[in-house]
């Protein structure tokens, strides 16, 4: 039998990486996180966070106005 390719591996990046994927600072997108408007961290560890890069993919699809992702 078959299978479809399943989706792609979830990746996890840690705050550097979310940095620098937003153009955002470590100080704003803990503010953001703080006021609801930023993907919430996952917990890797006792010390250690990280975001899904979907979810944070999701997110800057979500900032661009519309006129600019259809092309």
């Amino acid at each position: 039998m078959h299978h479809a390719q399943s989706a792609a591996p979830r990746k996890i990046l840690r705050i550097r990486q979310v940095c620098e994927k937003t153009g955002m600072s470590r100080a704003w997108i803990y503010g953001a996180i703080k006021s609801g408007s930023f993907p919430a961290p996952l917990r890797l560890g006792i010390r250690s966070i990280g975001w899904e890069e979907q979810g944070i993919d999701g997110w800057i699809s979500s900032r661009i106005p519309k006129e600019v992702n259809n092309g």
